[in-house]
C-alpha cells in the first residue's frame, strides 16, 4: 500500500485530510510535505500525492499546485496525483496537466472521494 503525501497544505487542512485518508486507506501512512526537497525524497517510494491548489510551503515550480502537477508529470513521475480544490475549472486544468480526478475539501467524506483515493492507491497493485 502506498503512502499518501499531503503536498502544500496548511496545518488545519492537513489534519482534516489525514483523518479522511486514514479512513479510506487505513494501511497507508500520511505525511505532510511542504518543500520541494521533501517531495523529491518521497518520490523514491510508492506514494499518492494530494496536491493543494494553493501551495503552502517552499516549492520552486511555478505559482501553485497545478504548476507542480504539470512539472511532475513532465518529469515522468509514476506517483498518482490528485488536486485538492473545490473549483471545477482547477480540477479540469489539473487533469489536463496529468492528475487523476481530485476532490474538494467540501467533499472529504463523500464516497466518490474515498473511491478516488482507493483508485490512486490501486495503481501500485499487481
Amino acid at each position: 500500500m502506498p503512502d499518501v503525501m499531503l503536498v502544500g497544505h496548511c496545518g488545519p487542512d492537513a489534519i482534516m485530510l489525514k483523518t479522511m485518508v486514514q479512513r479510506a486507506l487505513p494501511e497507508s501512512s500520511v505525511e505532510l510535505v511542504n518543500d520541494h526537497a521533501a517531495l523529491d525524497a518521497s518520490l523514491a517510494r510508492d506514494v499518492v500525492l494530494l496536491v493543494n491548489r494553493e501551495l503552502d510551503g517552499a516549492f520552486h515550480t511555478g505559482s501553485g499546485g497545478i504548476d507542480l502537477i504539470r512539472h511532475l508529470n513532465e518529469s515522468a513521475t509514476k506517483a498518482p496525483m490528485l488536486l485538492v480544490s473545490n473549483f471545477e475549472d482547477a480540477q479540469a486544468e489539473a487533469e489536463a496537466a496529468g492528475a487523476m480526478p481530485g476532490f474538494g475539501k467540501s467533499d472529504l467524506y463523500h464516497e466518490d472521494t474515498t473511491q478516488r483515493l482507493r483508485d490512486a492507491a490501486a495503481r501500485y497493485a499487481g
